[in-house]
């Protein structure tokens, strides 16, 4: 069994756009008796929290129904769908959320590849641990795991913060160091037994699924194989098999759980950089059909990343802000991201977007959607943020070709799946967490009103997203020059 990942209660910021709702309090006076109270917070200790009216948008379905009514019990998970009047203790302290008919409530977001490290100053990444969860979690994004940290005790640290209620931000599943040459301490010489060591320490420390980067086959195997004996999952950023690294194939052999970014297979050609040769793969090829059935029958996970080329050339597509990202960055971060040379189109990154909205349409036409995952993949550079680029990564399925309603999918409960954490989150349903969003808009209409977040629900806790991102709002990066070495140090 797979440890479900949870917090103390919180008592959150209740968001401009809830309203107590007046009609629900009356109907849960007629069944109680007596008034309910109006005191507390959600997410306060004895205190329900309802949603009534406006739309619900159930995933699994791939619909948008008038919303049952949701019910969620003091212990921040969901007591039940329907009318709050029959499921609400007759003299229960309540926090009533009223929905118009333009309002959707929708599961939290899950991002698989939800970066905390940024490079900001060109001296290379570190882990910014303060302002980031706030944006993620504003964006309406509940879960987060990071595919790989360069400082994993400072992401250990933050899920210790948010659990014990001294920070906000969303769920953390640590992923622990890369497994491979991405880590700034590998040693390539490690043992198959000393990986499996290095498995059991941070196992012992709360780590519980891995990412391997740049990893040869001799230690991708024995990852595996340990952090599945914990109960636990493996993802890869996988290359050609050249060079030491390890193709997909030969991964997916051995047990790995998903894949990262490419499909990789027998596509690529183990002297060459994927890259290039993804970018020129032909998805009607026989080569790419293996690959696509290799993955088809172990059951692995694919987090598409499709938008993570686009931070490293011109912006395509629309993907420009909707709202001021540059602001979250302090004023020094800003010039020194203005005396940068201009954006320019980099050939092959433009490639592979385009490449990457190809194969993975191919790949859901296949048979493969209900194995797809959203990740962002945006370590920022001081103009984008990972937050909103979850919105950003789910425009980008549509644009692909893929239906909105499974695009929605592979940013909920598709990521819920591949952490094996599918009871606990991922849908609005009896005895799940209580991570919810609420949108204006219908979502299937256009995928981009998930960017319209009005009110962020976590664990039952209320948070009002503007007054999150205005917490982070120029903060984010070093201040001046003598504050290079340790800005992200809290």
């Amino acid at each position: 069994m797979r440890p479900s990942h949870s917090r103390p209660r919180r008592s959150g910021t209740t968001s401009r756009a809830v309203l107590i709702s007046a009609l629900a309090l009356l109907s849960i006076a007629a069944c109680s008796g007596d008034p309910p109270s109006q005191e507390g917070s959600a997410g306060s200790e004895g205190v329900w929290l309802t949603l009534e009216s406006g739309w619900l948008l159930d995933v699994e379905a791939g619909e948008r129904i008038p919303n049952p009514g949701i019910v969620v019990s003091p212990d921040g998970r969901i007591e039940a769908l329907g009318a709050p009047a029959n499921h609400v203790p007759d003299g229960a302290a309540v926090t009533a959320i009223l929905l118009d008919d333009d309002q959707t409530v929708m599961p939290g977001l899950i991002d698989l590849h939800a970066h905390h490290n940024m490079n900001l100053t060109g001296e290379g990444r570190v882990e910014e641990t303060r302002y980031n969860p706030l944006v993620f979690l504003a964006n309406g994004v509940t879960t987060t795991f990071p595919a790989g940290e360069y400082e994993p005790e400072l992401l250990l640290t933050l899920r210790d913060r948010l659990e014990a209620g001294e920070w906000d931000g969303p769920r953390l599943i640590p992923s622990g160091p890369y497994y491979g040459r991405t880590r700034p301490d590998w040693d390539p010489e490690m043992t198959a037994e000393e990986v499996r060591e290095d498995v059991d320490y941070w196992v012992s420390r709360g780590v519980t699924h891995f990412k391997a980067k740049g990893a040869a086959p001799e230690h991708i195997e024995p990852l595996i194989q340990r952090v599945h004996e914990h109960g636990g999952t493996v993802t890869g950023h996988l290359d050609s098999g050249g060079r030491g690294s390890t193709n997909s194939a030969d991964a997916i052999a051995m047990g790995i759980d998903r894949v990262e970014h490419i499909l990789g297979g027998p596509v690529l050609d183990p002297e060459e950089g994927a890259y290039p040769v993804w970018n020129q793969v032909d998805t009607t090829d026989a080569a790419f059909r293996e690959v696509v059935e290799l993955f088809l029958d172990n059951d692995v996970y694919f987090n598409a990343t499709i938008t993570a080329p686009i931070y490293l050339t011109e912006l395509e597509e629309g993907f420009d802000y909707w709202e001021d990202e540059p602001g979250f960055f302090t004023p020094y971060v800003q010039e020194l991201v203005a005396q940068r040379e201009a954006r320019t189109r980099r050939d092959l990154m433009s490639e592979l977007y385009q490449a990457m909205k190809r194969t993975t349409l191919a790949f859901y036409n296949a048979g493969g959607g209900h194995l797809i995952t959203m990740g962002t993949d945006n370590p920022s550079q001081g103009e984008f943020l990972g937050g909103f680029s979850a919105h950003r990564e789910l425009h980008a399925f549509t644009l692909a070709g893929i239906p909105t309603a499974s695009a929605l999918r592979f940013g909920t409960i598709n990521g819920a799946r591949a952490l094996g954490m599918d009871d606990e989150i991922g849908s609005i349903a009896a005895g799940k967490w209580a991570d919810m969003v609420v949108i204006r808009g219908d979502p299937l209409q256009d995928i981009r009103n998930t960017r319209n977040v009005e009110t962020v629900i976590l664990e039952g806790t209320l948070y009002d997203p503007d007054e999150l991102l205005e917490r982070a709002r120029g903060q984010i990066g070093p201040t001046g020059p003598e504050e290079h070495d340790d800005w992200y140090i809290w």
